[in-house]
Formats: C-alpha cells, sequence, structure tokens
C-alpha cells in the first residue's frame, strides 16, 4: 500500500498556538539527540556528539532542530532526494544512505550514515524523523575511512544509495549483512544504527503525542507557519547589513597531491534582505579529498556561515530550513564547491572551513562590527588506528580545533573555533581506556592567537605517547600550516598549525599533512593548532589585558613587548607603564603590507595576483572537465619552477616576482589559445 502525503491544512496556527507546537517540536528533536547519545557505542558520537538528530516536514526541508546538542551546521540539509529514492514508503520503513551523490547533498561524505523514517498519523504522512551519525569506519583503502589523498569516493568506503534498512518494523538482514562486512568496526557501527533507530522511534512517539494534543492539520499547519516565520525573520536580519556586493578570496594550503593552494573565492550581494553567492572564481574540483558534494544547491557546507550570521543578528530565530530561503547560489559545476561524481569527498570539512572563511570575509566587508576575524580554520580528527584482541580497533582520539577570531569589542575564545563544527572535546580518562595512547598535554597553545586590540582565540596543543606496536596515525584535515587566519582593522594575523613527530629528540621531524603515518611504541606526537586572527590595532590594546593574557599563560612575557607593545615589571606582575609608553612610541605604526593576512599570502599573491588568477580559472573551466587538474598543476608548475624553493614562506625579490607574473601570463595565455 503507497500513501499520499497530507493535503494541506488550514492556513498557519494563531502566533499562540505556532509557538506552543513550535517549542513542543524542538523539544522533540533535543530528546532524539539524547536517546541516540545515551545509546551509542563509539567515542565519537557518545563523547565528541558528531551527530544529530531533526524532524523534517513533507518538503524535507527540517521543520524542528535542535539547539543544545548535536551539530549545529546540517539544518541546512534536505532529505527529499533520499526518500525519492529509496521509493514509496509505508509505516515502518526506515531508510539508510551515505552517499552524496545519490542522496541530494544528504550526507556529505562516506562516514556520515543517514536515516529517515516516515512518520504517518491515520493513513496520513505527517514528518520525517532524521538521524545522523559519523561512524569511525566505513572501510575503504584506510582506516577510519577517510583520507586526503584519495581522488576517488570508491576509495572512500561503501557507498550505501538510499535504501530501506527497515520495511515495515522488520529490519533488511541483507542490507546488515552488507554493512557489516565492509567496515573495519561493525559492532560499533550496528550499535550505532541501532541507537539511531530509537532516536527515530522516540520522535515517532513525540511526536504522536503532538498531534493527540493540537490535530494532525494543525501541526502540518504549524510546520509551513514555523518555516515561513522563519523565513520572513532571516530576510528582515539580512536587511540590516544594508544593500552592496562584497568579494573575499582565502586559500587551501595545498591539494596534497602538489605543493599548489587552492582558491576559493565568493562574491556575496545583499539586496533588500536577500543575500546571493556567487562562487565563481573557485578552483575547479581536485583529485583529492577536498570536494564539497553541493549539487550546486544552497548546501550547508557552503552557507553554514550565514546562518551563524543570521542567528548572531537575531539570537531568538529558530532553527529550520526558513533559514535558508533568503539565499541563493552560484556554484560553478566541477568546482571545489560542486564537483561532481566521482570526486573524492571524505576531507570536505577542510574545504568548508575555507568556505567559512571567505564568506566570513565577504560579510564582514558588509558589516564589520558584526563578523570577526578568522577562526583557526581548521578541523583535524585524530584517528588513532591499532592492532587489539577483538579485531582493529579505529578511534578519534581528539577533534582538534583552534581558536574563534576576535570581533569588534571582545576577543576570540581561546581552544574552540564552532564554524561548522560545535564538536565536544573527549575527555582524557575516556580516551586513555580505550585507546593505547597516554596524553601527556592537551591545552591551549601560548602566543598563537593573532595580536590585536582584542586579540585572537589561541590554537590547541596535544601531545601523546603511543603504547604498543603497529598503531598507525591519521590527521585528516591539517589546514593552515602555511596561510595564516587572517585579521581584520590592523589585527595580525594567528600562528599557523604544526605537526610534530618526536619533539625535541634527535628524532624529530615536522610532518606536512599526512595519509597514513606508522607509530612505533614510545612515539610522541604533538599537534599545534593555528590561532585565529586579531581585530585592531595590537598596540591600542588595554596594557592590563596583555598583563591578564600572561598571567592566564596564553601570552608569553616576550610577545607582550614585541606584539602589543607592552612591558611587565621584572616580577611579571605588573605593567612598566613608563617602559610601556616608550615602546609603543618607538615601535607605533609597524606591520606594513600583508600583516593581516600574513607574509605567505603576502608573497603569493604578489606573483598570482587576484586579476590574473581570475583569468587563469576562467581559461580552466572553458577547458574540458576531465583535463582541467593536469592543466592547472601544469600552469602552476611552470610558474612555480622560477622561484625559490621556500615560496611562499620565503619572499620573493621584486624583479623575480615580475618575470613569474610574466610567466604566468604566458600560461593563460596557453589555456585562453586551446579553449575548444
Amino acid at each position: 500500500m503507497t500513501l499520499a502525503p497530507a493535503a494541506p491544512g488550514p492556513g498557519a496556527p494563531d502566533p499562540v498556538t505556532l509557538e506552543i507546537v513550535g517549542s513542543k517540536l524542538g523539544a522533540l528533536t533535543e530528546e532524539m539527540c539524547l536517546t541516540l547519545q545515551r545509546t551509542s557505542r563509539s567515542l565519537y558520537v557518545k563523547e565528541t556528539a558528531d551527530f544529530c538528530c531533526a524532524l523534517a516536514g513533507l518538503d524535507g526541508g527540517f521543520v524542528a532542530y535542535p539547539r543544545g546538542i548535536g551539530v549545529s551546521g546540517f539544518v541546512g540539509l534536505n532529505v527529499l532526494d533520499a526518500v525519492q529514492a529509496a521509493g514509496p514508503l509505508e509505516p515502518g520503513d526506515v531508510v539508510i544512505t551515505n552517499d552524496p551523490y545519490t542522496s541530494g547533498g544528504l550526507a556529505t561524505h562516506l562516514t556520515d550514515i543517514q536515516l529517515i523514517e516516515p512518520y504517518f498519523h491515520d493513513g496520513r504522512l505527517v514528518g520525517y524523523g532524521w538521524a545522523f551519525i559519523h561512524c569511525s569506519d566505513i572501510g575503504g583503502r584506510v582506516p577510519s575511512s577517510l583520507s586526503p589523498v584519495n581522488d576517488e569516493i570508491f576509495q572512500e568506503g561503501l557507498r550505501i544509495p538510499p535504501v530501506k534498512l527497515v520495511r515495515a518494523g522488520e529490519p533488511s538482514r541483507d542490507v546488515e549483512a552488507f554493512l557489516t562486512v565492509n567496515t573495519r568496526t561493525p559492532d560499533a557501527n550496528l550499535g550505532d544504527i541501532r541507537a539511531m533507530r530509537a532516536a527515530l522511534a522516540t520522535g515517532r512517539e513525540r511526536l504522536a503525542g503532538v498531534i493527540a494534543q493540537h490535530g494532525a492539520d494543525t501541526v502540518l499547519a504549524a510546520q509551513r507557519g514555523l518555516i515561513a516565520y522563519t523565513a520572513e525573520k532571516a530576510r528582515t536580519a539580512l536587511a540590516r547589513l544594508g544593500d552592496g556586493t562584497h568579494r573575499f578570496v582565502d586559500y587551501l594550503d595545498d591539494d596534497v597531491v602538489s605543493d599548489v593552494p587552492v582558491r576559493l573565492s565568493v562574491t556575496a550581494t545583499l539586496d533588500g534582505g536577500r543575500l546571493h553567492l556567487d562562487f565563481t572564481g573557485t578552483d575547479p574540483q581536485v583529485p583529492a579529498a577536498f570536494n564539497i558534494a553541493s549539487l550546486g544547491r544552497v548546501h550547508a557546507w557552503i552557507t553554514t556561515r550565514v546562518l551563524a550570521l543570521i542567528c548572531t543578528l537575531d539570537p531568538e530565530i529558530a532553527l529550520n530550513a526558513g533559514l535558508t530561503a533568503p539565499i541563493e547560489v552560484t556554484a560553478p559545476e566541477g568546482s571545489l564547491v560542486n564537483a561532481v561524481r566521482p570526486a573524492a569527498v571524505g576531507v570536505r570539512h577542510a574545504a568548508a572551513s575555507r568556505v567559512n572563511d571567505a564568506l566570513g570575509g565577504a560579510l564582514g566587508l558588509a558589516a564589520p562590527s558584526v563578523l570577526p576575524a578568522a577562526g583557526s580554520g581548521l578541523v583535524v580528527p585524530v584517528v588513532v588506528a591499532e592492532h587489539g584482541p577483538d579485531g582493529e580497533n579505529v578511534q578519534v582520539l581528539e577533534p582538534m580545533v583552534g581558536g574563534t577570531g576576535a570581533r569588534d569589542g571582545a576577543d576570540g575564545v581561546d581552544g574552540r573555533d564552532s564554524g561548522i563544527s560545535n564538536l565536544s572535546n573527549n575527555p582524557v580518562e575516556t580516551v586513555e581506556t580505550e585507546i593505547g595512547v597516554e596524553v601527556l598535554r592537551y591545552g591551549l597553545r601560548r602566543d598563537s592567537g593573532g595580536a590585536g586590540r582584542w586579540r585572537g582565540g589561541c590554537g590547541l596543543e596535544l601531545t601523546f605517547r603511543v603504547r604498543g606496536t603497529g598503531t598507525r596515525l591519521l590527521a585528516r584535515g591539517l589546514e593552515r600550516m602555511r596561510f595564516r587566519p587572517w585579521g581584520v582593522a590592523g589585527g595580525r594575523p594567528g600562528v599557523p598549525a604544526r605537526l610534530v613527530l618526536n619533539a625535541g629528540t634527535d628524532r624529530e621531524r615536522a610532518l606536512d599533512k599526512i595519509d597514513v603515518l606508522p607509530l612505533d611504541d614510545g612515539d610522541v606526537v604533538t599537534l599545534l593548532t593555528s590561532g585565529a586572527g586579531g581585530y585592531g590595532d595590537p598596540f591600542l590594546r588595554d596594557p592590563e589585558a596583555v598583563l591578564a593574557d600572561v598571567r592566564r599563560g596564553v601570552v608569553s612575557a616576550e610577545a607582550a613587548r614585541r606584539d602589543y607593545g607592552v612591558v611587565l615589571a621584572p616580577d611579571g606582575l605588573a605593567v612598566d607603564e613608563a617602559a610601556t609608553l616608550r615602546e609603543r612610541a618607538s615601535t607605533a605604526g609597524r606591520g606594513g603590507a600583508g600583516a593581516e593576512f600574513g607574509p605567505e599570502r603576502a608573497a603569493w599573491e604578489s606573483v598570482f595576483p587576484t586579476g590574473l588568477v581570475d583569468r587563469l580559472v576562467a581559461a580552466l573551466f572553458r577547458q574540458p572537465a576531465a583535463h582541467r587538474s593536469r592543466l592547472r598543476s601544469d600552469a602552476y608548475a611552470a610558474v612555480l619552477a622560477g622561484l625559490p624553493d621556500g615560496f611562499p614562506r620565503e619572499p620573493v625579490p621584486p624583479a623575480r616576482a615580475e618575470a613569474a607574473r610574466a610567466r604566468l601570463l604566458d600560461e593563460i595565455g596557453k589555456l585562453e589559445r586551446t579553449a575548444p
């Protein structure tokens, strides 16, 4: 029997009823999340909280989304494509998927397992329950499935198109068999799937209770009314920014298969409360795992910063699909932000972080007193894979982030950057119980936050010793190791990230991005995440605030003098006011070109300026899609061959930069002449 969606009900309920029903639906999603977390098997779900649940309306958009638990950034996703791909649904069915390309972008990489259950009342469809978890492993080439060097999604694990995991209440043993045989962590995965099913059951029961109190027609009308109300409030919030067009460019450090950075470009046009985001000028998709499968839509991974801005401008606004209503997107097909199959997408969060920064930069030009400087701009799940008595143990030791960017009137938050993620840290005691490591240090990284009148948030340090043999390390998402998180209005950039093996010993080795790193018993790994950008002239910072930072251990006495012109008394317990006045007077106005972005970006753009790279990207997109990556690499290699090996970490003499730009023009000309 195929059941049709409910017919449209009456108009939206009165405001009081709308508020009551909306609150109950929101509480329903919170309870779903609590059910999932409390019954989960894996560390990354029950401690890190990389999961979420929501209630979707008949059009697939979320009508209720939790505020205080789970991943907040997926509120803009939609379940309808996955529902339609799975075929007609009946009571008791549950759909499973993890494939971005066949789920309409609902799944964003293969380790995010999605479940959807249709909710019925008296034979009518009244909504969809949704739950997702990030599983520890879904098969593929490496433990944890995700590696930056994968160049096709087939290498990233088992692809699950939208299919029925449960039919009329009966689990499909065939589907479960495929799932268990294609993963290194079958017990944890099945345990988490059962936790999601329990969460969906909680949502079904609670929704039935709301309908029993208010009636199905009222609840359906309230769903539509909640979306419409949020959409209107979102337009009102964006209208406060004023009309205008603003562009910003930022970079991934490289595409991992070469040393060539990857450019993200966004042009934001505000017009009467509507926002158009144009990603033209962004590099083509790369033969690595940084691509985003947005399908050219208003997708969560390319709008997260906008939704956060709306919620900042209107803190009382509800979390639902109405937040995306004022947004339109242009994302060129085959670009990094609209990759086409079979592009690898496993480390899409690295590109999403940079999209977030580019959006923050563009919208910051419209609202400089609202938007912060760049956050640390990285999310690095540090994965340890080890052999144990019950098979392979694959766990996320810690999801490492950095600090929040400073803003006008406030310092950034140290050690927390919720730019694209609000993941929790894992308790050290739990980590050492479940993984064969000894955590030696987990804390703030001193002197990493960008100096400013308001200081950027500090990054983090994680140092751990491996206990046992046959251990492997993965650290996907390593970024900001070359291009620093930028400052604003004279604020300085944050300090770059670093990864070091056996620091301070004769076996010390500085590492760049890694795939799978074998570790020996006793090896010590140190990850230092980037600090966030500062806001405003550092020499205008209150000396007492600098002193407080020194006392807290987040700024050294040397950096206080060097970066802020603040001299402390010999005992370090007070500001030497006279010496501080002399220091600030003697060094006033220092900083120079590129101070906000850092010397590396200044050096890069002295050779690869925005206008020329616009022409290069446009010429690449006139070439066949299959050849763009190679042609891009060839063009950059030809230019970089004439530059120092340390570029852009080393400055380039003006004459040499001019010669390199001339070579870039030649390469662009070749591409333009050979375009079909």
